[in-house]
C-alpha cells in the first residue's frame, strides 16, 4: 500500500470517528428522527479532500455507524436503506468538487441538497402514515408537503452551520480544504 492510500485511510478513519462523536452532540432533535448536529463537517471535508469515491465510502460507513450506534429507528429495510445508508452515502457527492477553490462550500450545498432529497422522498413515502394533522401550526393534507417542512426543519440548519464553520475556517485552513498538503 502506498503512502497516499494509507494517508487516505487514516484520515478517513479519524474524520469518520469525529463525525460519529459530533453526531452525539445534538443541538436540536426532531420527534421522529433527524437532528441538527455538526457531523456533516468532517464528512464533507473528507470528500472534498479525497474525492467522490472515498467520500461515498465514508458516507456509507457513517450511515452504518448511525444505524448501529445511534439507536437506528426504522420502519423496515426500506427505511434503513433510505434514512441511513442512502442519506449519508450521498454526502460523499461533495467529492465532485474535490480540490477546487471554494469546493467545501459547493460540496456542502451538493451534499446537503442530496441528503435532504433522500430524506424528503423517504419521508413522503415510507413515513407518510405517521403524518400529524397539524405540524408547525399548519394543517397537513399532503405527505409531500409535510416531508418538505419536516426535513427542511433540521437539514437547512445543518447545511447553514456547516457553511458557517467552513467560512470561519476557510482562510486559515485553505490549504487543507484544497488538499494542497497532499501534493
Amino acid at each position: 500500500m502506498n503512502h497516499r492510500k494509507l494517508r487516505s485511510l487514516c484520515e478517513g478513519a479519524v474524520l469518520l470517528a469525529a463525525a460519529q462523536v459530533l453526531s452525539y452532540i445534538k443541538l436540536w432533535e426532531m420527534p421522529w428522527g433527524g437532528s441538527v448536529v455538526l457531523s456533516m463537517i468532517p464528512l464533507v471535508l473528507y470528500a472534498v479532500r479525497w474525492g467522490l469515491g472515498s467520500g461515498l465510502l465514508a458516507g456509507f460507513a457513517f450511515g452504518v455507524l448511525q444505524f448501529v450506534f445511534d439507536g437506528g429507528f426504522a420502519l423496515g429495510w426500506q427505511s434503513i436503506v433510505g434514512d441511513y445508508l442512502a442519506a449519508f452515502t450521498v454526502l460523499g457527492y461533495a467529492g465532485l468538487v474535490a480540490r477546487r477553490s471554494h469546493g467545501v462550500f459547493t460540496g456542502t450545498l451538493i451534499a446537503g441538497a442530496l441528503r435532504f432529497f433522500v430524506h424528503y422522498i423517504v419521508g413522503a413515502t415510507i413515513w407518510a402514515e405517521y403524518m400529524p394533522e397539524v405540524f408547525f401550526g399548519l394543517t397537513m393534507k399532503s405527505p409531500w408537503f409535510y416531508s418538505l417542512l419536516y426535513n427542511l426543519a433540521y437539514m437547512l440548519p445543518n447545511v447553514i452551520i456547516t457553511l458557517l464553520v467552513f467560512a470561519l475556517a476557510y482562510k486559515p485552513l485553505k490549504k487543507f480544504f484544497l488538499a494542497e498538503d497532499l501534493k
